[in-house]
């Protein structure tokens, strides 16, 4: 269930009052995909709020698997007129009304034990849905489709240089966890395809590893584990030795950075979205919550006892944002100042 705290709803004006080209969403309809998911929830709701502060007349819809989960979310938007829910899969679609003139395609299984243990299904909700959600945006008078890609679809890169986005390291397809960055760049490549082939106005967004508010107090994320051994007095425990060393993004500024994408990119392309300040290893991240957010109270130490194969290999992803910035769009704060706002979110929802 969400907890719209204080901190959640001053991210939601954050996003309302930013600088976008927001009349081009008067009076149209945006289905939003995987809305139940930290970024989709919190897009759903920042339009909502845009839209009434900025009287769009913005309709969003919500496509959710789980209904329930969803009235936990969205309970209160429920019956009013610029919200609506649509439950299906991305292998199933349900019907989908006549006008859609925006997407944003941000459903995909995103817990690394779930790629590890099903792989067959992380690539078919992400292959399948997104032909599917491509082909209804053929159909339709389509202004706009963002694809929500991933730092992983880089793969391995073993340097610290800056990865611009056509710069790709190796994926190794004999690991089952390589399925989720394998279909990223699938995924990319169709929207690709159809903005070439069918003039589909769809592009792609590569994010960085997004936190923020919203995060579930239990989530299983290192983010989310290592606010909550803050909050709780207890040691960091990595399960690997953390030196995948790669940037970081706070959940409204991603959300702003796929409107910017939505509205202002170039059909066909794809853009990296990061805040090139966080940039450093897990390791050294547990050490800055350590000592920032916990205030030396607790350490760090690593425990490789687990299946390390559950968890992206070691790289090193230096993310190149100069072409997102050319779209106006620019990153904002710390890792420090995230991890505060999001623990005192997790202290807030606890």
């Amino acid at each position: 269930m969400l907890h719209k705290t204080d901190i959640f709803m001053e991210d939601l004006r954050w996003i309302a009052e930013a600088e976008l080209p927001w009349e081009k969403l008067q009076g149209c309809s945006i289905l939003v995909t995987g809305a139940t998911g930290l970024i989709g929830m919190t897009a759903v709701h920042a339009l909502l709020c845009a839209g009434r502060a900025r009287s769009l007349d913005l309709h969003v819809l919500a496509l959710v698997r789980n209904r329930e989960k969803a009235t936990g979310i969205f309970g209160e938007e429920i019956g009013t007129p610029e919200f609506e829910i649509l439950e299906g899969t991305m292998e199933e679609l349900p019907p989908l009304p006549e006008k859609i003139d925006y997407w944003i395609h941000a459903a995909c299984p995103t817990a690394s034990a779930f790629m590890t243990e099903h792989p067959v299904e992380v690539i078919r909700t992400s292959i399948e849905g997104t032909i599917h959600l491509l082909e209804a945006a053929r159909e339709r008078e389509t202004k706009g489709f963002v694809f929500l890609s991933s730092m992983e679809a880089f793969g391995e890169v073993n340097s610290e240089m800056l990865l611009d986005e056509q710069t790709l390291g190796k994926i190794d397809l004999s690991r089952t966890r390589s399925c989720y960055p394998e279909s990223k760049r699938m995924c990319e490549m169709l929207c690709t395809s159809y903005a070439k082939e069918y003039g589909v106005r769809a592009a792609s967004i590569r994010l960085a590893q997004t936190f923020g508010p919203g995060v579930d107090y239990n989530d299983r994320r290192v983010f989310a584990m290592m606010t909550r051994n803050a909050i709780n007095g207890e040691d960091i425990v990595l399960a690997t030795k953390g030196t995948s060393r790669h940037p970081y993004l706070y959940t409204a500024q991603a959300v702003t950075a796929i409107l910017t994408v939505l509205l202002s990119g170039e059909p066909g392309e794809t853009y990296n979205a990061a805040n090139p300040s966080t940039y450093c290893s897990i390791f050294e991240m547990g050490e800055m919550v350590a000592q920032e957010v916990a205030g030396g109270k607790i350490s760090v130490r690593v425990d490789e006892k687990g299946d390390a194969s559950k968890y992206p290999a070691p790289s090193c992803l230096n993310m190149d944002i100069s072409k997102i910035q050319k779209l106006g769009w620019k990153p904002e704060h710390d890792l420090v100042w995230m991890y505060k706002r999001l623990e005192e979110y997790m202290r807030q929802s606890k």
